[in-house]
């Protein structure tokens, strides 16, 4: 390995103050009247988002498995899990928490940075918004600290996380937990880049669940909130980190990219405070990987317009950018019979034949008697993949699906842009409307209305301790 091999491409940069010290900087000093309130009205829906999904996915096995382990490990604590008569310690809870906003794939992607930027900074701001008794303000204040520093962090790699074989969400969240978690306990600018070099020896996540439809994704988030928190509070006691865990030898990216690949270093800290990411990050309509979604509603667009049967279909041609195609392509014939749900999730052809089948694609159709459908399955082996020249990702993830028709037509749709991105957000009230539809899925609809309420009111009277308290089952 050609270590610092991303430090001498840009030498001018490392003379500049250290990546660390801006985003602490900003963390430390960001007041809740700079916050536009645009930013804040986006910041509470996607808080929302992510409550809604933890709540949906507290009700399968692998989280109630996930649930005895953690509670195996260290008994009971004063901290409520969401959706779960359940309570553990600080970062116990936090840790399950993590898990459940990102166990089903529902959860937002900030797509430059090609990354999950809530389910690490929600569990960190409510584990230590009730540690600290901190306001509903200062915890979207410390929630957006995270997101915008993940985004950047993430951004600045151009998908090189992903091509060397790692998850970004739950290496670069860490970080950003720290960041989040540093702000809501009260940290100095100094401690807080302090937390961010503790977290370079912590920050962990590959891809190698992605061959057999593994768990081990679901761990990432939770476990980058621990590091956080952990990283923070060893700061606050003086514990000394890396000055330069972004751009130094042997940082995030000379360890965590490719030789050869080009760091946008000015990506780390570009306007902070002044241009927010946050507006960037987009809300999934589909329980499935961001990169299958643009497919699946190219599909569902042809279905609609010509009125497309499964019968009529011959083949189906699905274009998505070449750096995507080996997480929701290859090998095209696993991906064509998925193993499980989450392998599901992950498999352009599934998300296709679903909408093509089922016109739909909800946590309905993850369920083990639908993707072992045979007609399902049949219309599967119907769809191929090949790269996408006109591309937007990573700034978006485009699609293209090219339908053969039986009766020798060519039918093709294209979306160039995926829905939910900044550029075709999701409305406020389709955002309430996903929430109330995953979160009565294991609470009550009245006990769903106070949730949104209380997460509505954050920059009002709702304090973390009380959003916690209305996220248990009644």
């Amino acid at each position: 390995m050609a270590h610092a091999k991303n430090v001498v491409s840009a030498p001018e940069f490392i003379h500049q103050t250290p990546i660390s010290d801006s985003l602490a900087a900003f963390a430390s000093s960001l007041a809740w009247q700079d916050i536009p309130a645009p930013v804040v009205e986006r910041a509470k829906l996607h808080i929302l988002d992510a409550l809604g999904i933890a709540l949906a996915a507290s009700r399968y096995d692998y989280s109630h498995k996930t649930l005895t382990a953690m509670h195996g490990l260290a008994g009971e604590g004063p901290y409520p899990v969401i959706g779960m008569p359940a309570r553990l310690p600080l970062r116990d809870a936090a840790q399950m928490n993590g898990f459940l906003i990102h166990a089903l794939d529902f959860d937002d992607t900030h797509v430059a940075g090609v990354i999950h930027a809530t389910c690490t900074a929600v569990p960190t701001v409510l584990a230590m918004g009730q540690k600290h008794a901190i306001s509903g303000r200062e915890m979207l204040i410390a929630y957006l600290a995270a997101v915008e520093s993940d985004a950047r962090i993430g951004m600045a790699a151009k998908g090189g996380f992903h091509r060397k074989g790692f998850h970004p969400t739950g290496m670069v969240g860490a970080y950003g937990a720290a960041i989040a978690a540093g702000r809501a306990a009260g940290l100095t600018r100094a401690q807080l880049s302090d937390a961010q070099g503790i977290v370079l020896g912590m920050a962990s996540g590959t891809l190698g669940f992605l061959d057999e439809g593994a768990w081990n994704k679901r761990l990432h988030a939770g476990w980058a909130s621990v590091a956080g928190i952990t990283a923070a509070a060893l700061a606050r006691q003086g514990f000394k980190g890396p000055s330069k865990p972004y751009e130094g030898k042997y940082g995030l990216y000379d360890c965590f990219t490719e030789a050869g690949e080009t760091i946008d270093w000015a990506a780390c800290t570009h306007d902070l405070g002044s241009d927010w990411e946050m507006l960037r990050v987009g809300i999934k309509p589909y329980p499935a990987c961001h990169l299958v979604h643009s497919s699946a509603d190219s599909m569902a667009a042809l279905v609609q317009e010509h009125g497309l049967k499964a019968d009529d279909v011959v083949s189906v041609r699905a274009r998505i950018s070449a750096d995507c195609m080996a997480l929701v392509c290859d090998p095209i014939d696993i991906k064509r019979r998925p193993g499980s749900g989450y392998d599901a999730q992950f498999s352009v052809p599934y998300a296709i034949a679903s909408i093509l089948v089922r016109g739909q694609l909800t946590l309905a159709e993850l369920e083990s008697e639908v993707f072992t459908d045979p007609e399902i399955l049949a219309q599967c082996d119907k769809v191929t993949c090949e790269p996408d020249p006109g591309s937007a990702y990573p700034k978006y993830f485009s699609g293209e699906v090219i339908v053969t028709t039986r009766d020798g037509r060519e039918l093709v749709h294209r979306e160039q842009i995926n829905r939910g991105a900044d550029e075709r957000p999701l409305s406020a009230e389709e955002i309430a409307a996903k929430f109330r539809s995953n979160a009565e899925r294991t609470i009550a609809s009245d006990q769903v209305e106070r949730v949104l309420d209380a997460i509505m009111d954050l920059d009002g009277k709702s304090t973390p301790t009380e959003v916690a308290a209305l996220l248990s089952p009644a």
